[in-house]
């Protein structure tokens, strides 16, 4: 069983229910169970001071994910701690109009995003950018979240 829990710490008005399912319907895409994770919906600034502190990145970014462990080997009886997935609002909300889509659609592209961050994926490579966005693309329109 998948245990998480979404906090929001900002005035914006996120759908908890929504982005819930949407990640049990990633994480049942993946095939992963037995995890527990968190997400935190913040504000630019405070992203901002995340990034700078753990990253040396001063300046905001849209999702910053704290993975506890790098390795993707998942126990079959144990329950896997992944981390925490921090979502800037005022990214998605800029975000959206920079796209062109939903403010929806951004806020489930970057909680899935940190999801498969915290499953081990990433973009540091073109080969791996490729593999993480098909990956991203094929949970959002399986979900029924399309651009």
């Amino acid at each position: 069983m998948n245990e998480f829990e979404i906090f929001n710490e900002t005035d914006y008005k996120v759908d908890i229910k929504e982005i819930k399912q949407l990640l049990e319907y990633a994480l049942k895409y993946e095939n992963i169970t037995n995890t527990e994770f968190n997400i935190i919906f913040i504000t630019n600034e405070e992203i901002k001071k995340i990034n700078k502190e753990y990253r040396g990145i001063d300046r905001e970014t849209d999702v910053i994910s704290f993975a506890l462990e790098d390795d993707n080997t998942f126990p079959i009886s144990e329950t896997k701690v992944l981390g925490d997935i921090y979502i800037s609002v005022d990214r998605i909300i800029s975000q959206a109009k920079e796209y062109g889509h939903s403010e929806k659609r951004e806020c489930a592209f970057l909680a899935v995003h940190g999801l498969l961050h915290l499953l081990g994926y990433d973009h540091m490579t073109k080969e791996d950018e490729e593999v993480m966005l098909k990956k991203q693309e094929a949970i959002l329109d399986g979900y029924g979240i399309t651009r």
